[in-house]
């Protein structure tokens, strides 16, 4: 049986039970206790390492950034978090307490998102459809149009995504901005604690990037989690209320994004280190501090 999100060493549900809802598994949640802590993850492909020994704590009402060179390892680890792979080695603590996420419907139980780059939409489905795809509501044996286009238009308002001009458009009529909006919008309405974003401005406008990055401040405002993984520091730097280095697989530095500039990242994504960073080498204390040699 697998093991839908459960904490580790917790007993499975009972056969012909029900799978826990959205957003499960964090009852009594410690206000001080990071949403999601990585620690120790590994995962290895045969003799590649795409992942070393890595310790990251992503809080709620946060926007954390996950930042590296291509090949960094940024990839590797979302999807371990996803459930699209399972690690090699270490802990995944949800709330605080150890998990096993084993597949994408085991991270959605328990109320992770992913928002991938290509987003998975529909382009030849309206956006209430792409909202309740998969999560469709019965009335009587027919699907319920009222109730599924009403929470749709609310999810969309609460966000305060404005620019769309019917729900019942295609959505692919719709802007690059608005294609995110949709697919983050759909996150939240199914109760997602934690909203991870694969470069979430990549090929965007001016005006679309500004929608987007308004979106994910506000998702933090609201108490989610957030993830962006991004190559365009200007919109990390804008957003970021944490920041976390990637370098050759393994995390060498993380903190509060104003320890960070500009600089300073780019040479701990090209270098593994920086001089730049906060008092002294910092960057190299935290490679220390994750077990990781200079």
């Amino acid at each position: 049986m697998v093991n839908h999100g459960t904490p580790d060493g917790a007993p499975p549900a009972a056969a012909g039970g029900a799978p826990p809802g959205p957003g499960s598994g964090q009852p009594g949640a410690d206000p001080g206790v990071p949403l999601l802590q990585l620690r120790g993850l590994g995962k290895s492909f045969g003799p590649v390492h795409a992942l070393t020994n890595v310790d990251l704590d992503v809080p709620a009402g946060q926007v954390t950034a996950l930042v590296g060179d291509n090949g960094a390892g940024k990839t590797t680890l979302i999807k371990c978090v996803a459930g699209i792979w399972e690690p090699s080695a270490g802990r995944i603590l949800w709330n605080g307490r150890p998990v096993h996420i084993r597949s994408p419907r085991d991270a959605s139980a328990l109320g992770i998102a992913t928002v991938y780059q290509d987003l998975a939409l529909c382009d030849n489905l309206d956006i209430v459809q792409n909202m309740m795809l998969g999560h469709e509501r019965l009335s009587y044996g027919l699907l319920d149009e009222i109730s599924m286009e009403q929470t749709a238009k609310q999810t969309l308002a609460d966000l305060a995504v404005t620019t769309v001009r019917s729900v019942r458009q295609t959505v692919g009529s719709l802007s690059g901005g608005q294609r995110q909006s949709v697919a983050v919008a759909k996150a939240v309405m199914l109760e997602a604690r934690l909203v991870i974003m694969d470069e979430p401005t990549a090929a965007l406008g001016v005006s679309q990037t500004e929608l987007v990055l308004t979106l994910i401040t506000r998702l933090a405002s609201r108490g989610h989690g957030v993830m962006v993984i991004s190559h365009n520091l200007n919109d990390v730097f804008r957003v970021a209320d944490r920041i976390a280095v990637l370098y050759l697989g393994q995390l060498v530095a993380q903190g509060p994004a104003s320890e960070f500039d500009p600089q300073s990242v780019v040479e701990i994504m090209t270098t593994g280190r920086s001089s730049r960073r906060g008092n002294g080498n910092q960057a190299a204390a935290s490679r220390g501090s994750n077990g990781l040699e200079g």
